[in-house]
């Protein structure tokens, strides 16, 4: 399949045109990191002024996207949570993309606002900023007062920004089409992967969704010393317009205010992962994106989290999953832990089980001895998540989510305290729900779940076998098979085949020296036919195109291999 065979590349002819002298100013630096002499390194620059041909190809990639706009900064931030695809380095480079975009005009602003709530802001804000006090890829924040006297935070979509992401998942839509067709892009499932990334951005595009959060989160939360979650103003909120308290505090990457207010950081980073492992572990809903910027240290020690556009649940099914992996570890079980890895992700139908097996072990032999005091799950899960990529297993998105919101969330407490060792935190977690899981109560749901599948199984598995009794009978049992792959194979045993075709008329035409005949007295050879010999030309040229064909397979090697183990 061509580029120029996709319709998104007539329909948005410009933006397309963008995109391409972006990639390639960046793949052209690429280039010159690595052949091109160092005079030229620094023609090419970045927008602080930095050389692109000298920085990490994980870095000019995350530039790139950053460069590209909003949709691609929102591709960055989900392929960042999906290390089992693009890879642990890319995937931590990708976690600093930078948001900040240029704010709508005020005017604009106000007049969305205005849009949205269906009156003029003088009838809902005794105070309205013009100026925002920050402004990302989706929207901005501008500081107001309620005319009942409630200070409050306003986010406000930007302008056109949902007709612009459309052309640009337009695009994306067409690229995925386009890797599906090659055979090294195939195992990540690229048409899957912008589907995941569309319903994501879908349901940021939406503050009514980010408002459920809040709310779910107030109703989890209410009544707690350790989290405030800022109060939602749902009457003011709509689509593209969220009005929300506004918390003050000290964000976590402000350590020198920290250190004035004298707070026990160790406290406090324990108290915060506590936070989020009871979201997690009981609650099974929870923030998704525990960066610095987004949590508070309030007044009185309390927490505030901020950005509730990024949120995971996870099931019981999949606290089941976790839990094994984790005792697989513990246990030092690599069968066990093996097994887990290939039932919970999709894997490859070429997946070499033996040589997983064995690098698991050694994953286990290394983190399973380790203590507790001294476990560094963070490190544990990237060497993982490294693991699973190298074999081209695709982890579930939940699984990948969860993985990434731990080893964020220790980063980020380990700012608070560098010694923090989030597994000691989890611990108690981890006790409770093996407890929960073999529960009387809990066993009973699985039996009756179990019951009520072998009820419907019985119920319909006669009938069923009545059906396919009738068509055998009836001769209507068709069965369909559906060839795979096999298309390359047919082409060259025809390429085969009519290379010895030609072989063997060629020598026919030389055995009898079908004229015109060509004499070559100067090396002893006369009466040689021209046909027979372009004939041989053609033959060994099909016959050579055959052999490099099934050579460049790597299938007749493979197969010697075999015969010899």
């Amino acid at each position: 399949m061509k580029l120029t065979s996709l319709p998104q590349v007539y329909r948005h002819v410009n933006r397309w045109r963008e995109i391409i002298t972006v990639l390639s100013r960046y793949e052209l630096a690429g280039w010159l990191g690595r052949v091109g002499p160092n005079f030229l390194k620094d023609m090419l620059k970045d927008r602080a002024g930095e050389s692109l041909a000298r920085q990490p190809w994980e870095t000019r990639v995350r530039l790139a996207l950053a460069e590209l706009g909003p949709t691609f900064i929102k591709l960055g931030q989900v392929l960042s949570t999906r290390p089992d695809l693009v890879g642990v380095d890319l995937a931590e480079e990708l976690r600093h993309l930078q948001t900040d975009v240029p704010a709508d005009p005020p005017e604009t602003a106000r007049q969305i606002v205005e849009e949205e709530l269906e009156r003029p802001i003088d009838e809902v804000f005794s105070e309205f900023e013009d100026a925002a006090m920050a402004s990302a890829s989706i929207g901005q924040v501008h500081r107001a007062r309620l005319l009942t006297g409630e200070d409050v935070v306003v986010k406000v979509q930007h302008a056109d920004i949902r007709q612009k992401i459309d052309v640009d998942l337009d695009i994306l839509a067409g690229l995925a089409h386009l890797a599906e067709s090659i055979e090294e892009f195939q195992n990540y499932r690229p048409r899957s992967i912008v589907a995941e990334f569309k319903r994501a951005l879908g349901h940021e595009l939406d503050f009514l969704r980010e408002l459920k959060n809040m709310q779910r989160f107030s109703r989890d939360f209410e009544g707690s010393e350790t989290l405030r979650i800022p109060r939602p103003y749902p009457e003011w909120c709509s689509r593209r317009v969220l009005v929300m308290e506004r918390l003050e505090g000290i964000k976590l990457f402000e350590k020198d205010r920290l250190a004035d207010c004298c707070v026990d950081t160790a406290e406090l980073a324990r108290r915060g992962a506590d936070i989020y492992m009871e979201m997690i572990f009981t609650r099974g809903f929870y923030h998704a994106d525990p960066h610095p910027g987004n949590v508070l240290v309030l007044e009185g020690g309390r927490f505030g989290l901020l950005d509730y556009g990024m949120v995971g649940r996870i099931d019981e099914e999949m606290h089941e999953d976790f839990s094994e992996m984790l005792i697989a570890v513990t246990d030092q079980d690599p069968e066990r832990l093996t097994q887990m890895i290939t039932r919970v992700g999709s894997a490859p139908a070429q997946l070499d089980r033996t040589a997983l097996r064995l690098d698991v072990a050694d994953y286990v032999a290394h983190y399973g001895s380790q203590s507790l005091d001294s476990f560094n799950l963070s490190g544990a899960l990237n060497e993982m998540t490294e693991m699973i990529r190298r074999y081209r297993i695709t982890l579930p998105p939940r699984i990948a989510m969860l993985i990434k919101v731990l080893v964020e969330l220790e980063g980020t407490a380990r700012l608070l305290s560098p010694k923090f060792n989030l597994i000691e935190v989890m611990e108690p977690y981890h006790r409770r729900l093996m407890w929960r899981r073999y529960s009387p109560s809990r066993q009973m749901r699985k039996w009756r779940r179990f019951y009520s599948e072998v009820e419907h199984l019985i119920r319909v598995l006669p009938r069923e076998i009545l059906e396919l009794l009738d068509q055998i009978e009836s001769g209507t049992f068709d069965v369909h098979l559906d060839h795979r792959g096999l298309e390359p194979s047919v082409n060259r045993l025809v390429l085969g085949m009519l290379s010895s075709a030609l072989i063997l008329g060629s020598a026919l035409l030389l055995a009898h020296k079908v004229p015109p005949v060509i004499n070559l007295s100067w090396i002893g050879i006369t009466g040689l036919s021209a046909w027979g010999m372009m004939g041989m030309v053609l033959a060994f040229a099909l016959g050579l195109r055959v052999w490099r064909a099934i050579s460049k397979s790597g299938k007749l090697e493979e197969r010697h291999r075999n015969q010899r183990r």
